[in-house]
């Protein structure tokens, strides 16, 4: 037999206990206090997000053009300047004999979080260096322009300091940059090839950089 109560509210407020059994203190009869009609429909949130929208587009439409400070631009008539640090197209950097200095040791594409780096190495004897990039490719349309290639590169064939933003293509393939291509923005690198080498600690110091007392 189930003993009445009076109803009462939980701490979340949202249930109202209407009775609980005298046998089994677990089973309880409750109330689920469903929210009003009004704010159970989406006709409001939509009316005041299409508020906003209005309210920018009348901001934006009888702005006057001469203060200078219009977000949106007549682009490509009108363009803004990029920032100090916008690193642009890659470029492939050449040797002493104008030859490219990658060695397709296949770490850029490795590194490359967008997977747009193709490379098929050929073998040469050519100065001592076993692997030359036969193929070298970028498609800048899903370059990310993380830089992550530039810097997993060890003896700097690969950069993007030129500044240019990639042109506007209209078949997919005239965004993928050739070996060719990337050899016309590149210059000699004035780098030390591999670096200073195993020896580069000073000397007298241990392995861990410290000197020797």
């Amino acid at each position: 037999m189930a003993t009445h109560h009076a109803p009462a509210k939980n701490d979340d407020g949202g249930l109202e206990v209407l009775s609980t059994s005298d046998k089994n203190s677990g089973v309880r009869t409750v109330r689920i206090h469903r929210p009003p009609r009004e704010d159970a429909s989406f006709l409001p949130a939509t009316l005041k997000g299409l508020g906003i929208t209005l309210r920018h587009f009348a901001k934006n439409f009888f702005r006057s053009r001469d203060k200078g400070d219009i977000e949106t631009i007549a682009y490509p008539e009108e363009k803004v300047p990029y920032p100090e640090r916008n690193r642009g197209l890659h470029r492939l950097m050449k040797r002493e004999d104008g030859a490219v200095r990658c060695v397709a040791c296949m770490c850029c594409p490795t590194v490359c979080p967008a997977h747009c780096i193709t490379i098929i190495p050929a073998e040469t004897d050519d100065n001592g260096i076993e692997k030359f990039p036969a193929v070298f490719e970028i498609d800048e349309l899903r370059c990310v322009v993380c830089g992550l290639c530039v810097e997993a590169c060890p003896c700097d064939a690969i950069r993007m300091d030129t500044g240019i933003h990639a042109p506007p293509v209209e078949a997919r393939g005239d965004g993928i940059m050739t070996k060719t291509k990337l050899l016309d923005l590149g210059i000699r690198s004035t780098a030390t090839q591999g670096g200073e080498g195993a020896n580069w600690r000073r000397p007298g110091a241990d392995r861990h950089g410290q000197d020797d007392e």
